[in-house]
């Protein structure tokens, strides 16, 4: 009997013109490691928002969800919380007390467990997951990856049977994304926990799976093997979602012997080692370029007696430029993001915009930024998409022409003609962040600021938003970005910097700045390495194995 068995499922949210999902049929058996994976709005999201009555959205819903046999609705609240773990995509959002401590004990007090009984799980997943030494610290201070590590280990004191995860490291930099999953596996191997998770970043966590599930439009697409599925998606666009060794393999030569993890594909390259490398292409370096951004010695805390969050601060951003700033959660990157919107002033140094210093109460010309915000909702004022969108340009001085015009570019690049019509809470976390992106695309500003453009984005979106930022540089617009996402950026920044600590300690083209990492590099350079030492991106390994045929 499988743990959780979806029959027949058909769900729309309301007023939608078309099902959200369409018919799915899915059974998770009891121990298995289940991937979801999709494009974004495919249905992931919805779809396991319904193995939980309490998280549940609003809408009409066809067929059934069976828990141990069980009709799902039939299955009381209590049970259902304390057996059916679920880790939200944001975890502040899924935080609801001050301390660390009492984030742990808060389920089990609302499970009614005794005081021992409470006390004993509590020190035990503290224990497990490594938390004694920010125990009695406040959840506020904890960084993206302590965050969402809390809230896993805040689930399991509940002792679940299964653990549901919505795309739980979108917002964690890629030490803490690895250090996330890689409990997860600990988790199924060493507990047998049935773990289902809906993720983007697959390039770690397909070949932990059992089986990996694919979605497309509210239906099944695959259903299968890692193998199977990277196989079955070789020739289809949603192939670029697939891990980093598999996307090069199925464009090289393609058939079973597939590797999927950067180990087994190193062990596939040896045959192109005495294979002559092709010229790498090496971009002239441009032109001396104004400065559209710039921090001259900035030092910044949130708190007067707290600690400096930035610390001497120097950066400077080309006028022109794709610039990525990365680095770990906590290092400081949405903060300096946020000096440059103008949300913070910092207590020392000189915030530059255009050349010109920025100061507290003269706010910029209209049109000359447009920010992007970690969290999307934060942008959104009215019941739909649509209305949300018209609002923003009814404080544009345009005619009616230029704003039906700008507003058609805007739905088009970010691909929501489907969506128009819905309320932005209903939309999936992907969809959010491409309805927010379209608010600002419709200010046409000369400077984006961008904070994780990419988060919960499919690889088949991330080519067009690459397309479109590269159109808007290519105008002489500026991007600066902050971004976990690796590939994104190396694949298509003109600069990177890593900020570590408040200072930035590196700032290279993004060729220059991935060649020489262990660690924070790309999927395709730890991969390729050893017998083609220049390649960086997907592109410059399947161009090194192909170039004579």
């Amino acid at each position: 009997m499988a743990l959780l068995d979806v029959q027949n499922l058909t769900f729309s949210y309301p007023e939608a013109s078309v099902p959200a999902l369409r018919e799915v049929n899915l059974q998770i058996g009891a121990g298995e490691f289940v991937v979801i994976c999709g494009r974004s709005g495919c249905g992931k999201s919805t779809l396991i928002r319904q193995f939980k009555s309490a998280l549940t959205p609003h809408g009409t819903r066809t067929g059934e969800i069976f828990y141990k046999g069980t009709p799902l609705h039939q299955v009381d609240l209590r049970t259902q919380a304390g057996e059916i773990g679920f880790v939200m995509q944001n975890p502040q959002q899924q935080m609801v007390t001050d301390k660390v401590w009492h984030e742990m004990a808060f389920g089990l007090e609302n499970l009614g467990l005794e005081l021992g009984d409470m006390r004993l799980r509590v020190a035990e997943m503290a224990s497990y997951f490594g938390l004694q030494g920010w125990f009695d610290r406040k959840v506020e201070e904890l960084s993206g990856g302590e965050q969402q590590l809390l809230n896993l280990a805040s689930v399991m004191a509940m002792h679940p049977q299964v653990l549901v995860l919505d795309e739980p490291t979108s917002q964690l930099d890629p030490m803490a994304a690895t250090d996330f999953l890689h409990t997860l596996q600990r988790l199924n191997q060493q507990l047998g926990l049935t773990v289902v998770v809906v993720e983007h970043r697959l390039d770690q966590v397909f070949p932990m799976a059992d089986r990996v599930v694919v979605l497309e439009e509210g239906k099944v697409l695959c259903n299968g093997s890692p193998r199977q599925v990277g196989q079955a998606l070789a020739h289809h666009p949603l192939g670029v979602c697939c891990p980093v060794p598999m996307q090069i393999y199925n464009r090289v030569e393609g058939g079973e012997a597939c590797p999927m993890t950067v180990k087994e594909g190193r062990t596939w390259l040896e045959q192109y080692r005495d294979k002559p490398q092709p010229p790498v292409e090496i971009p002239a370096q441009p032109a001396p370029r104004d400065l559209a951004l710039e921090a001259r010695e900035v030092w910044f805390r949130y708190d007067r007696h707290g600690a400096d969050v930035l610390q001497g601060l120097n950066l400077q951003v080309p006028r022109g430029q794709l610039y990525a700033l990365m680095g770990g959660n906590g290092g400081g990157k949405t903060t300096a993001l946020s000096l440059f919107s103008g949300e913070h002033w910092p207590y020392r140094g000189q915030i530059r915009i255009g050349g010109q210093v920025r100061k507290r109460g003269r706010p910029l010309e209209r049109g000359i930024l447009g920010v992007l915000p970690q969290n999307p909702q934060c942008l959104f004022v009215r019941d739909t998409v649509g209305a949300d969108l018209e609002e923003l340009l009814d404080e544009l001085p345009l005619s009616r022409t230029e704003r039906e015009d700008r507003l058609a570019q805007a739905i088009r690049v970010t691909q929501l003609e489907g969506v128009l019509g819905q309320h932005p809470y209903d939309l999936s976390g992907g969809e959010q962040q491409r309805a927010a992106l379209a608010k600002v695309l419709l200010l046409d500003p000369e400077i984006l600021l961008l904070d994780e453009p990419t988060k919960g984005l499919d690889g088949c979106y991330k080519q067009t938003l690459a397309q479109v930022l590269g159109a808007l540089t290519g105008q002489g617009k500026t991007v600066f970005m902050v971004s976990h996402d690796v590939e994104f950026c190396a694949a298509y920044a003109d600069t990177c910097g890593l900020l570590f600590r408040g200072q930035l300690v590196c700032q290279k083209p993004a060729r220059d700045f991935f060649l020489g990492n262990h660690f924070y590099t790309t999927a395709a350079n730890q991969m390729a390495r050893d017998v083609f030492p220049q390649a960086v991106t997907v592109e410059d390994v399947v161009r090194a194995c192909t170039q004579d045929k």
